[in-house]
């Protein structure tokens, strides 16, 4: 299992971007054979996956204090097929997967103490 942010990272991204392949394998066979079980299972399963995606870096945006672009780079490079996988090493080239300590409060740190004062 992985121990980091960015090894998280990394195995969803890659997940994400086989789904997306194996969902493209499928849609072959059901326009090119007729056999539309295939993109019955694998919509399924990419589904599943890119929610985990999204939700993996809604999740790690904040600790690793990523700016907003970033995020949404994040977001958009899951809608083509293999951008995650391309944004996964433009991020770690950029050095984006470690923490960086700051005093400040991270985005959800935020989220928390507002949703605390409206209370």
């Amino acid at each position: 299992m992985p121990r980091s942010y960015a090894g998280w990272f990394r195995l969803v991204a890659v997940a994400e971007a086989v789904s997306w392949i194996g969902l493209l394998v499928a849609m072959a066979f059901k326009y090119g054979l007729g056999e539309p079980l295939g993109v019955t299972v694998m919509g399924w399963v990419h589904g599943l996956v890119f929610t985990a995606y999204v939700v993996t870096c809604l999740v790690i945006f904040s600790p690793l204090r990523w700016r907003f672009g970033v995020l949404v780079l994040a977001l958009v490079a899951s809608v083509p097929p293999l951008a995650s996988v391309w944004f996964e090493r433009w991020a770690h080239r950029r050095d984006l997967f470690t923490e960086r300590d700051s005093v400040e409060p991270t985005f959800w740190g935020r989220v928390r103490y507002v949703l605390r004062e409206l209370n």
